[in-house]
């Protein structure tokens, strides 16, 4: 998918790191998923590369549930992904950023 693909319709679009995100209603949406500080305290350990779900939830002090349905939030509009991984009493989630830059247009370029 082209850039130029990109900016003709509103939605959420991940091209090579860059999240674009196009109209009001999407821009609302990730803003949304953005409006936590537990959420940014997140993305800031993800900067550092992928992380396991349970060091996460131990470095902000909260649950892994938590954790766990805040990083859904960010997975709901493509700014982090997790995968499953082998552990050592199991399976373990492991997360990382999708994106490095956001970029919000009120509407399409024409």
């Amino acid at each position: 998918m082209g850039e130029k693909e990109i900016t003709k319709k509103e939605g959420i679009y991940e091209k090579e790191g860059v999240l674009y995100v196009i109209g009001p209603k999407y821009i609302a949406k990730v803003a949304g998923a953005l409006a936590s500080e537990t959420r940014t305290r997140i993305l800031e350990y993800l900067l550092r590369g992928p992380i396991d779900l349970d060091v996460i939830a131990d470095k902000i002090g909260q649950s892994k549930a938590n954790i766990s349905s805040q990083i859904r939030k960010l997975e709901n509009v493509d700014i982090v992904k997790a995968r499953y991984m082998p552990g050592q009493r199991g399976i373990k989630k492991v997360v990382e950023l999708n994106v490095t830059k956001i970029v919000f247009m009120v509407s399409p370029e024409e």
